[in-house]
């Protein structure tokens, strides 16, 4: 069933250690390497971890660390971050961290880089920061790279990160695609939900592309959820937990661990509890392999995208890692075992 538009694009995996009801934290940072080494089996090209701090709904609040225990548990794929938050951070530090990291796992580590702080106000001052420190993100991320080229003009050099190569990617929405264009640098956009937006982005990214020594010409990345069942329902039943999450989010101020599917589906919700689940249910690609394989080629036509990085999370894990098999099996038809 694979297209030829399908199987000349890259397939990667941005896991975000979510946590489970009923299931302690490690439980879902151990479920993150366990899904890397499945994911490289099948064929994917990379596996990112993610950056969230003082959210009860997620495990990965050190993605460095956790992309350090992912590439010591794999061989092939390409492992990096989606992403560290770098108003969150000296870029010094954040150099030199992916400096250990490529050391470690030589051609393998990628350095994905966003410009989001805290979710809330309380996280923002645990962190030192407010929100106006996302406005630095060009002049941080010019720093972080000359720490790869260069020393600074206090003559300290970042070490072991000087002189090795560490492809950067920018996560960006609105303004950060145009940073991601000025600089050169490779693009991750979403969500796949928006898609108006998104095109919008990769437009305005196409137009405003600078080559660099990073990259001589745009990459796009498009990311958001794909999931993939024997059936339309049960490909709908995946994004149940991860649609409530989000909907008792906009409505209590905290975004949650996920609940079991029929748990959800049983509760009695607020009108606009139910306004912002159907809401966040709504748009992603889910279907049967064939309604995926047909909505994904209308994507890659429209976006001219190299790469697609899924984002799926769900409570159950045997049918999520249903779904990444049903998924590398339209791209890589002949999985790597």
């Amino acid at each position: 069933m694979s297209s030829s538009v399908i199987s000349r694009t890259r397939f990667s995996v941005l896991d975000r250690s979510r946590t489970r009801e009923g299931h302690p934290p490690a439980e879902a940072l151990r479920d993150t390497v366990a899904l890397a080494r499945e994911a490289e089996a099948l064929g994917y090209h990379r596996f990112w971890v993610s950056e969230h701090h003082g959210v009860p709904g997620v495990a990965g609040s050190a993605p460095t660390v956790l992309a350090a225990a992912v590439a010591a548990a794999t061989r092939t794929i390409r492992v990096g971050t989606g992403g560290v938050m770098l108003p969150n951070h000296r870029p010094l530090v954040v150099a030199e961290q992916f400096g250990v990291l490529e050391a470690l796992f030589p051609g393998r580590i990628d350095m994905g880089l966003g410009r989001s702080v805290g979710f809330t106000d309380g996280v923002r001052r645990a962190l030192g920061r407010d929100k106006g420190d996302a406005e630095d993100f060009a002049a941080q991320l010019g720093e972080l790279l000359d720490w790869f080229t260069g020393g600074s003009p206090a003559g300290v050099h970042a070490r072991p990160a000087e002189g090795l190569s560490v492809p950067p990617f920018v996560l960006a929405m609105g303004e950060g695609a145009k940073i991601a264009a000025r600089a050169g640098l490779p693009v991750v956009i979403g969500d796949l939900r928006g898609r108006e937006k998104m095109l919008r982005g990769i437009d305005q990214y196409r137009s405003l592309f600078r080559p660099s020594p990073w990259a001589a010409e745009p990459y796009v990345v498009v990311s958001g959820t794909v999931a993939v069942a024997g059936t339309a329902a049960e490909a709908r039943r995946l994004l149940v937990p991860e649609a409530w999450s989000m909907a008792y989010s906009r409505t209590h101020g905290t975004f949650p661990p996920l609940a079991p599917a029929e748990d959800v589906e049983a509760r009695t919700m607020t009108a606009r509890e139910r306004s912002f689940y159907e809401s966040a249910l709504a748009g992603h690609i889910a279907g049967t392999a064939e309604q995926v394989a047909h909505e994904l080629e209308t994507v890659l036509k429209e976006t001219g995208a190299e790469e697609v990085l899924v984002t799926t999370s769900t409570y159950d894990r045997t049918a999520l890692l249903d779904s990444y098999r049903r998924l590398a099996a339209l791209f890589a038809p002949a999985p790597r075992r």
